[in-house]
């Protein structure tokens, strides 16, 4: 009776991975050492021999026999590494993209790096001026030159000798009127006064 193979998922069928069976006459395991662990083996013993040599370092050698700390502790860390996957990736593409990413500017658009946040373009702040479109009169003092549109019901008064402004606007309790526009001349002093 043949036993019938399930594949859940054709990415472990097509998932190809590297790896050595046979050097010349001698077998390997029959799954294989994989090409990915030859490597990570490979510069994490240069890594361990350049360790041992910087004075940082070097103080660790006498803690660990030299074949441990030399050939054990890299080869069981290319283990390590050749078995972790990050986010389904090997460790050195992932560990590449981290080391990218926080090194990378922190704002993309359109998926290009943008300058520094200081170095932008900031608009001016905008000057907001009530029309008196809404339900009550708002505190407003306008110097000219320049015409003033009012489309709320108002009273109009023209200076006196206490007066400082050249025009005064109150607000009128009745609807009386239309929009009416208010020329100020040069220096021209419109004063809002709300009830």
């Amino acid at each position: 009776m043949s036993a019938d193979l399930e594949v859940r998922s054709f990415r472990s069928v097509f998932a190809l991975e590297r790896r050595i069976y046979r050097i010349d006459t001698l077998r390997l395991n029959p799954s294989g050492l994989p090409l990915r662990g030859i490597a990570y083996a490979a510069a994490l013993v240069i890594a361990a021999l350049v360790a041992g040599a910087i004075p940082p370092t070097a103080w660790l050698d006498p803690l660990l026999p030299w074949y441990a700390r030399d050939i054990g502790v890299p080869l069981a860390g290319s283990v390590f590494l050749g078995a972790i996957r990050l986010d389904g990736r090997p460790f050195h593409t992932a560990a590449a993209s981290l080391v990218a990413y926080a090194a990378g500017p922190r704002i993309a658009n359109a998926l290009k790096p943008q300058p520094d946040r200081s170095a932008l373009w900031r608009p001016p702040s905008v000057l907001l001026l009530p029309d008196g479109s809404d339900a009550r009169f708002r505190r407003l003092r306008y110097r000219g030159p320049g015409a003033v549109l009012v489309t709320h019901p108002h009273i109009r008064s023209e200076p006196n000798l206490l007066g400082r402004a050249d025009v005064t606007l109150r607000p009128l309790p009745t609807a009386t009127g239309g929009p009416r526009v208010i020329e100020l001349a040069e220096r021209g002093l419109l004063d809002v006064m709300p009830r």
